[in-house]
């Protein structure tokens, strides 16, 4: 339920709806550069890794730490994340985004870990008419847009949008098709108010790989368009329904029930392990949300509600080939899992906001969650080749399949937190939050011969954060410094085996601002310094180590101006260097992008926009790594040119 912003007890960053419109974006990384302690590390076509106050996460611990919603629930169940969730989200047709970075509040659980990213799709009658766009770029890109919206004055309002594009990819064998849509209503009643979401994605995508050599071959302009992996696919596909009821006030509590249904399915190729095994995986599940709200005593607000989830998923996982070089002996050709879970998840949960004075707002907030996984291996249990026969390695196969069993995990999730209203136009907060995820399905059943399942337990997160909101008439803006401790945290080494246990320290600063200059001119910025260090020593790592693929700062300003005919906008985005591995001996240096965009109206109804990416043509990576004994990069995009033509019948798009 809306919060003024000078009375949050937390950061929180938005992207709205002109920001999307001028950015239109592409992929999620050119939304996620605008936001303070957020990196969505671009992969190939729609591929992504996401990092908010963190590392960017790789394989077993990767995903189910940012909890992604889509208005305000969660697009995927508890325990079956995807590290390319962002994928299936409608990214270019939103109206907001929400971005909490650390542990989520009590009123948010599992996944929640470090990040929570609320994506908004338009409100019914909020864009009457028709807004429709095609547009066309660099490597043969497509894209058609359409908007269709009911006019606002009606006692059900509705609204509905498709986008589909394709790209050929700028490097070889890299091209996909993807499409994604919403229907939207609202009806309006006089015992309450009854809202409806349906929602969907669909992906073809062809996939490049890492390109694979000594450090910087991504500046070789005869490689960094190559794809070694050529065979390397993506196919994935949701759909997603809501339904809320909000009936109207009688006596003190203001309600909110909503229900969802859920469906994924993914078949790609695993083309970044030896031996390439495909794997395929879905999902489907169901949800209830009670939310309630009240005025207590002493005018204190009282939030509780209950959430509960059902899931059912599968994964199957089976190497055609045999491997080759790096570990090739303990990665056996044939089926290496094919397991079924079920799950379900209740949480109840409570948070009070107090007035401790004129000025002085505290809260406190509790959450418990239990979680149980039914879990049935289809396989013989064990290290073993399908059939039963050892791997030709002293230490046999590397993947493990325990036997079926059940497993339950209990979290709790407490906060407390203080806003203290300096002044009409500054607060100031602190807030002290536990973060937590239980183990994820491919964490738990998915192992390698070194895991023991007990081994693995909830991943936790204690965050302190301190920060200021400021609002004046032509400038907002927003410092947080933050400090925090993760436990039982799972990761891969340069040779992507799972390690337990680890545990890791996170100190940061953050900045967000935006100003207006003058009427046309604005000026806004985002940054961040961290540092991301293990708290633990093993046979890999030592405390007090960097961890890799986490640069100390990243930032992006945005210079515009906006007029009647149109709006323009220059955009630097800053990535510093980082290590690429554990041992903190190898690093990426670094890179700096300009962009440039340019929106004009030169009749009624009608728009053009041009957008210009990476001007200087800058040779980098999007990503660096180092595994199996080279260096991996995913290079970067060279300059790239779109144009859209749009056309509305009414409103603003």
């Amino acid at each position: 339920m809306p919060v003024d912003y000078l009375d949050l007890t937390g950061n929180t960053a938005v992207i709205d709806s002109e920001e999307i419109f001028i950015t239109n974006p592409v992929h999620p990384y050119e939304m996620g550069v605008r936001v303070p302690g957020v990196w969505v590390s671009r992969g190939n076509g729609q591929e992504h890794l996401t990092a908010i106050r963190s590392a960017v996460l790789t394989g077993a611990g990767s995903c189910g730490a940012f909890l992604i919603m889509e208005n305000s629930v969660p697009i995927r169940p508890s325990g079956f994340c995807n590290a390319n969730q962002l994928m299936e989200v409608p990214v270019d047709q939103l109206a907001e985004i929400e971005v909490v970075r650390g542990p989520a509040s009590a009123l948010y659980g599992s996944n929640g870990l470090l990040g929570t990213m609320n994506a908004l799709l338009p409100d019914p009658g909020s864009k009457p008419g028709i807004t429709t766009s095609l547009e066309g770029g660099s490597n043969d890109f497509l894209r058609a847009k359409a908007l269709w919206g009911s006019n606002a004055s009606g006692t059900t309002t509705w609204n509905a949008g498709l986008s589909a594009d394709r790209d050929d990819g700028y490097r070889v064998d890299s091209g996909y098709k993807q499409a994604r849509g919403f229907w939207n209503t609202q009806s309006d009643t006089s015992s309450g108010v009854l809202k409806t979401l349906v929602s969907g994605s669909w992906l073809d995508q062809e996939t490049a790989g890492y390109i694979i050599g000594d450090k910087d071959i991504y500046k070789d302009p005869t490689i960094n368009r190559s794809n070694p992996f050529p065979e390397a696919y993506r196919k994935a596909s949701s759909l997603r329904a809501q339904m809320s009821w909000l009936p109207s006030a009688d006596g003190p509590w203001v309600w909110s029930n909503t229900g969802y249904l859920r469906w994924s399915d993914m078949d790609f190729l695993m083309h970044f392990l030896p031996g390439q095994p495909q794997e395929k995986n879905g999902q489907i599940s169901a949800g209830y949300m009670l939310l309630g709200q009240r005025d207590s005593l002493w005018n204190s607000v009282l939030t509780t509600g209950i959430d509960l989830e059902f899931a059912s998923g599968y994964l199957d996982q089976y190497q055609e080939g045999p491997a080759t070089g790096f570990g090739a002996a303990r990665r056996p050709q044939g089926q290496q899992y094919d397991y079924d879970v079920w799950s379900i998840v209740a949480a109840p949960y409570a948070r009070l906001q107090v007035p401790l004075s004129d000025r002085l707002t505290g809260t406190v907030g509790l959450r418990f969650e239990y979680m149980r996984y039914d879990y049935t291996n289809n396989m013989i249990s064990g290290n073993t080749r399908a059939d039963g026969t050892p791997c030709n390695d002293p230490k046999g196969c590397l993947y493990f399949r325990p036997e079926s069993q059940s497993n339950d995990f209990l979290n709790t999730a407490p906060e407390l937190g203080l806003v203290f209203r300096a002044t009409e136009q500054l607060s100031i907060f602190s807030n002290l939050r536990r973060g937590f995820r239980a183990p994820q399905a491919t964490e738990l059943y998915r192992l390698q011969a070194e895991q023991n399942i007990d081994q693995i337990k909830p991943e936790t997160v204690d965050s302190f954060e301190l920060g200021m909101h400021g609002q004046y008439p032509s400038i907002s803006y927003e410092l947080v410094g933050y400090a925090m401790r993760k436990d039982n945290y799972i990761f891969q080494d340069s040779n992507r085996n799972n390690v337990n246990d680890g545990k890791s320290k996170h100190l940061g600063i953050e900045a967000g601002f935006t100003w207006q200059i003058t009427t046309p001119v604005y000026l806004s910025f985002a940054g961040t310094w961290a540092k991301h260090t293990y708290d633990f020593t093993n046979n890999v790592v030592s405390k007090g180590d960097r961890i890799d693929t986490a640069p100390d700062i990243i930032g992006s300003v945005q210079l515009g101006y906006q007029a009647d005919l149109g709006r323009t906008e220059l955009e630097w985005v800053y990535n510093d260097g980082y290590f690429v591995e554990t041992t903190n001996s190898r690093s990426y240096g670094g890179h700096n992008l300009l962009n440039w965009r340019l929106i004009i109206e030169p009749r009624q109804h009608w728009w053009a926009a041009l957008r210009v990416n990476n001007i200087t043509d800058e040779v980098y990576a999007d990503r660096a790594d180092f595994a199996f004994g080279n260096y991996r990069y995913f290079p970067g995009r060279s300059r790239e040119y779109y144009l859209e033509i749009g056309y509305r019948t009414a409103g603003s798009p």
